[in-house]
């Protein structure tokens, strides 16, 4: 006799994980965000998949960038913004501070006293 066993995520998932949970011949319980929730739970997958980028392999880092693709285009349609806005906004910061380039690495800072 096999013993159910449940396991809690809490977490925002793509579409079809449920539809591929069932087809394995498990049970999903998912429910849908309403908007007040749908922002913080997209700032939390990107934390999520930029920390799975972090710890991935070469060969998965594709896969994983284009995760974290995937979780910055629906927050960018979730907050309002367009794709277009969020580009003339990182071309006007890279025009102001600069983009990574030059490989900068800032190890101290020290201000006269």
């Amino acid at each position: 006799m096999s013993q159910e066993q449940t396991i809690i995520y809490g977490k925002l998932v793509r579409d079809r994980i449920p539809e591929i949970i069932e087809a394995d011949g498990r049970t999903a319980r998912v429910r849908v965000l309403d908007e007040s929730e749908l922002v913080p739970a997209l700032i939390a997958k990107l934390a999520e998949e930029a920390e799975e980028l972090r710890q991935a392999e070469p060969d998965d880092r594709l896969g994983e960038l284009a995760d974290i693709y995937e979780v910055l285009a629906a927050l960018t349609a979730s907050l309002g913004f367009s794709d277009e806005q969020v580009q003339e906004a990182a071309r006007h910061k890279r025009a102001k501070r600069g983009g990574f380039s030059r490989r900068l690495w800032l190890d101290e800072v020290t201000s006269a006293e």
